[in-house]
């Protein structure tokens, strides 16, 4: 995708891998927007970024959906670029018979990008260039047990953003699914620092650094996501229980 001069619109850019791209394409030259349900957030995120702006977003909420599309036609009427990034990730027990976190994964996750990206379509459209990047997971493609509804949520995503690209193969729209391992970040609540998991500064320069040396890339796959985005590539079941046994274990210590 064009890396620079474009008008961008992150949702989930208060925080975690939404703020670290917030940030990486607004020092490339970018005007960036970034979207959320926490004000105090978005507005420190903006303040400490000159030049940066930022819109109330509740993703969960249609309604908040054709809000924010009325605001950004009127007040950025040149956006090109949208980042679907926003999403929450609970552990599930299947056994508890409760599918409240599963609903409010898939609302969140899924549908809500969705929603968002067909609320925009007709602007997006409208422009000589245009991108849309969806953030999946590598847990799309190998999921944690103990997240089921979080890795169904991004394996749904990963397959409507290749229908999506399909569908729009001859407009001028790109679609990039950007495919992020375990990254340092508050998605996990307090797992989220775990040493193990990828430095959210070191995955955000590697994924900028992806996106300008393969600028026609209809994937950014960190080389920590390629064993799980490519596991169907080898023995998969075997990995999927040595992935999840070994995933456990480390919860318990």
């Amino acid at each position: 995708m064009k890396i620079s001069g474009n008008t961008v619109l992150i949702t989930g850019g208060g925080s975690g891998i939404g703020r670290g791209l917030a940030e990486a394409f607004h020092r490339l030259d970018n005007r960036v927007i970034i979207a959320g349900r926490r004000e105090g957030v978005l507005q420190a995120v903006a303040s400490a970024n000159a030049g940066m702006e930022y819109l109330l977003f509740d993703q969960d909420a249609p309604a908040s959906t054709e809000e924010l599309a009325t605001k950004v036609r009127t007040r950025f009427p040149n956006l090109n670029v949208l980042v679907n990034n926003a999403g929450i990730q609970k552990v599930e027990d299947l056994t508890s018979g409760d599918v409240a976190d599963a609903e409010a994964m898939i609302n969140t996750n899924l549908l809500g990008p969705m929603r968002l990206t067909a609320a925009l379509m007709q602007q997006l459209l409208a422009q000589p260039y245009s991108a849309i990047l969806n953030v999946s997971s590598a847990l799309a493609m190998l999921p944690a047990a103990r997240m089921p509804s979080y890795c169904a949520s991004k394996a749904a995503m990963h397959s409507y953003t290749q229908s999506l690209r399909y569908q729009l193969k001859d407009s001028s729209i790109e679609v990039v699914e950007i495919i992020p391992p375990w990254v340092q970040t508050d998605l996990q609540g307090d797992r989220g620092m775990n040493p193990k998991a990828m430095p959210l500064k070191d995955y955000i320069a590697e994924t900028i650094q992806l996106l300008r040396d393969q600028p026609a890339a209809a994937e950014i796959v960190s080389e920590r996501s390629k064993p799980m985005r490519f596991a169907e590539r080898g023995d998969y079941d075997t990995f999927f229980r040595k992935y999840n046994d070994g995933w456990m274990a480390a919860q318990e210590r």
